[in-house]
């Protein structure tokens, strides 16, 4: 009578599950070709030495972990291929808005610019100043305080000298105080989406005088 020793199992079932040298089949198989040698062991098991028990359910324990990581593998997989779905949806419904994000950059238009600042806490003294793309500094504006959270702000064109800058792009640096501590203030930049591109990293807006950003750093959208 041929006796198949419990180890033969256990590598046979290691080498199908691993992929390595003989098979890279799918958890199923593996699942198959396990059932198929643990019959046969049983089949050919020798009467005075018969298979142990513990061996036996370990080995079924194991074989229901990885068949329980595999669903869940595919289930996760299907969760985030629906979400970046509808995260595109949402991304291409923001083609033409304008937002703030975080930047330093804004556009001139029409002697009008838009752009923004996020504040951790209030400021009883906020201030502004701007530059051509030089660095050179077309304006010092003192906003006054601000509460804590989102502002929108803009700027008139109107330089320090008052002459009217022209149209074009600029930058921007906010400073905050509270009681004459400073205040971490975050520049927002202001521009329209104009296009939406999809990645593995998420849905990511082309916006105009911030640039590609990715929908979680969009701060405000009007």
């Amino acid at each position: 009578m041929t006796t198949i020793q419990t180890n033969t199992v256990d590598q046979s079932l290691l080498t199908t599950m691993n992929g390595s040298k003989t098979s890279t089949s799918s958890t199923q198989d593996a699942q198959d070709k396990f059932m198929t040698l643990l019959v046969t062991q049983m089949k050919n098991q020798d009467p005075l030495n018969p298979m142990d028990n513990a061996q036996v359910t370990s080995q079924l324990a194991q074989l229901s972990t990885v068949s329980g990581i595999d669903k869940l593998n595919a289930t996760v997989t299907a969760l985030n291929t629906n979400f970046q779905a509808s995260q595109n949806l949402q991304a291409a419904n923001m083609i033409g808005h304008g937002v703030l994000a975080p930047g330093s950059s804004m556009g001139l238009a029409n002697s009008k610019s838009i752009y923004g600042v996020e504040l951790p806490q209030a400021a009883d003294k906020v201030d502004v100043t701007i530059r051509d793309a030089a660095g050179v500094v077309m304006s010092k504006v003192s906003v006054g305080s601000l509460p804590q959270g989102i502002s929108t702000l803009s700027w008139d064109g109107k330089k320090d000298d008052g002459t009217t800058a022209p149209d074009g792009k600029y930058q921007f640096q906010v400073t905050a105080t509270s009681a004459g501590q400073s205040v971490a203030a975050v520049n927002l930049g202001f521009g329209t989406v104009s296009s939406v591109s999809s990645s593995t990293q998420g849905a990511k807006l082309s916006v105009a005088n911030v640039g590609d950003i990715a929908m979680s750093d969009v701060k405000q959208i009007y």
